[in-house]
């Protein structure tokens, strides 16, 4: 069964045009313990949208996840983890954080419940009404 998610970059830090760049890149970085076990969770297929933090504040694309959790290079303990996610396509309209907080639907959302967590699940009813606010569709995700 495949799992949604969230993952949250700051654009000046890492944005979507770089990962449609980079096409595969690992997710660095998370120095969160609930973030952490949401990586440690993360299975390859699972789908993602990108979410631009601070700047934007808005779902900008999809990404696959392809390689499950590993230690994180760049931390030097090795207690964090990340994992290495693939572009899977852009979203059409993105969906910012103000359109989210104004559908009653998506009020559990975690971006809205827990704003400041990074990596975060989404149902898949959350994920298709997030879907059809960006204009995806399946053939979208599926190419």
């Amino acid at each position: 069964m495949m799992n949604y998610w969230l993952i949250k970059s700051e654009p000046d830090a890492f944005s979507w045009q770089e990962q449609i760049q980079n096409n595969i890149e690992p997710w660095t970085g998370i120095r969160n313990h609930q973030a952490k076990k949401n990586l440690q969770s993360m299975k390859n297929g699972d789908l993602a949208f990108f979410y631009h933090s601070n700047v934007g504040k808005e779902i900008v694309g999809i990404v696959r996840i392809v390689k499950e959790a590993y230690p994180d290079p760049t931390d030097p303990d090795q207690k964090w983890s990340c994992v290495d996610v693939q572009t899977v396509c852009s979203v059409p309209t993105p969906v910012t954080l103000k359109q989210i907080k104004a559908i009653p639907e998506l009020q559990e959302v975690s971006l809205i419940k827990q704003s400041r967590l990074s990596v975060m699940p989404i149902t898949p009813e959350h994920w298709k009404l997030l879907c059809n606010l960006g204009g995806i569709t399946q053939a979208d995700i599926k190419k």
